[in-house]
């Protein structure tokens, strides 16, 4: 019974996603089967090449620094070029970055490469996040993004614990394979996927409505719309905290004498439970007050990163990664839902590219606010921080989202206009429920 009761919840998780979001999907599984830049390049520089925790701290900011720069640039193409032609561009653009990363030797050269690796890489983000706005109707959003977490997360797992062991062989194949499961992703986005972007009528059209509204959305909407700002401001606090963690984690254990393949089964403990928790987890919070959702992760994010200030075995930092990855399972569905919803049809673009730069921006700061604290005072500060700032966005999202107006209901979402999407030869699709002004 409990197994056919699995086997029914994993259905009905599954089922009624448009075929468009599944090739989607399998090309974010494809593309995180490669990752090794992000999660290695502290240990890469640290271990391999021997520079100090603050030079790796300052590549992994400029990696961040790229991410800055092309998340606005990146949601206004994603806007105006399109969804497919932008994720074109940065993932075979990060693809040529990653293979050179891994043969070049200077330290100002590391530095350059790795800042294009992290503008190239991020670019992808509002595109995948907008077509999939596009294409799941609102009802199926939480599920949808949680679905594609859980894929980002299954190929995470696997490409975190072989990497760690292709780290202890050549650091250079994970840069090598890395680029060629890029490359693969942009060929299979090419091939497999249809431009999603809602189509845009000119005057004297019944479309015409919708191309002034794509018209008057522009940067200064985003800027002053307040209530999303400050979401990102929150969103900023929990990445930064994740960061922090990320960067701060490899350094502390490879300071206590553990390898990088002990990191590398660590970090796949995260993508392990994410993997298996993700979908039932999705059942219970789908329907559930975002605001005590935000408000629950953040305090699991921060305090689950304190605890690793009392970590001194395998297993007691397998406990922590339990803690702050029961956050993310929470946060990262909701909050992307969120953006969806307080972002407007022809605008998601510019939108999704702001809520990036938050994890961008974090990933400018994080790495060297964490090597300056442990160079300077110790992990346990950085540790302490994390709890501090977990605090601090906890008690933001009470705060933010007090008024917030109620989501769409089911009957709701059915009789909203649609919004007609082209295919790849320009003919139109079936149509797609249209976000309401609350949605």
């Amino acid at each position: 019974m409990p197994i056919a009761r699995a086997r029914r919840a994993l259905k009905e998780s599954v089922s009624g996603l448009p075929r468009e979001f599944w090739w989607l999907w399998t090309s974010t599984l494809v593309n995180r089967l490669g990752a090794f830049v992000a999660t290695f390049m502290t240990l890469y520089l640290t271990l391999d090449r021997g520079y100090s925790a603050s030079y790796a701290g300052l590549v992994a900011s400029l990696y961040g620094l790229g991410g800055v720069i092309s998340s606005i640039g990146a949601g206004v193409m994603t806007d105006r070029l399109g969804r497919r032609p932008t994720l074109l561009i940065a993932q075979s653009s990060s693809a040529v970055s990653v293979a050179v990363l891994g043969f070049v030797q200077h330290p100002v050269a590391i530095a350059v490469v790795a800042t294009v690796v992290g503008a190239a890489t991020n670019a992808s983000r509002p595109a995948v996040q907008a077509m999939m706005a596009d294409i799941v109707p609102p009802k199926d959003r939480v599920r949808a993004f949680s679905l594609n977490y859980w894929a980002i997360n299954l190929g995470f797992a696997i490409s975190a614990a072989a990497a760690g062991f292709i780290a202890e062989y050549s650091y250079l194949a994970g840069f090598i394979g890395e680029a060629v499961m890029t490359l693969a992703c942009a060929i299979f986005i090419y091939v497999k996927l249809p431009e999603s972007r809602p189509e845009q009528g000119g005057p004297g059209t019944a479309d015409a409505s919708a191309q002034e509204e794509q018209e008057r959305v522009s940067l200064g909407t985003v800027l002053r719309d307040g209530r999303f700002m400050g979401m990102v401001g929150l969103s900023f606090l929990i990445s930064l905290i994740f960061m922090e963690g990320f960067v701060g984690l490899p350094l502390a254990m490879g300071a206590a004498g553990f390898s990088a393949a002990d990191f590398g089964l660590v970090m796949a403990l995260n993508g392990g439970l994410i993997v298996a928790l993700q979908i039932p987890l999705t059942r219970y919070i789908e329907h559930r007050d975002p605001r005590r959702l935000l408000i629950v992760s953040s305090l699991l994010a921060g305090y689950g990163f304190g605890l690793t200030a009392f970590a001194g075995s395998i297993a007691v930092y397998a406990l922590t990664v339990c803690i702050w990855t029961l956050a993310e399972m929470v946060n990262a569905p909701t909050q992307t839902g969120l953006v969806v919803r307080l972002s407007p049809v022809h605008g998601r673009g510019r939108y999704q590219g702001m809520y990036t730069l938050s994890w961008a921006a974090a990933s400018l700061v994080a790495p060297v606010l964490a090597g300056t604290i442990m160079d300077g005072l110790g992990a346990a500060w950085l540790w302490g921080t994390c709890a501090a700032l977990g605090t601090v966005a906890g008690v933001g999202y009470w705060g933010l989202m007090r008024n917030l107006p109620p989501a769409l209901t089911g009957s709701e979402i059915a009789d909203a206009a649609p919004v007609t999407v082209p295919k790849a030869d320009g003919a139109a699709r079936s149509p797609i429920a249209a976000d309401s002004p609350s949605d």
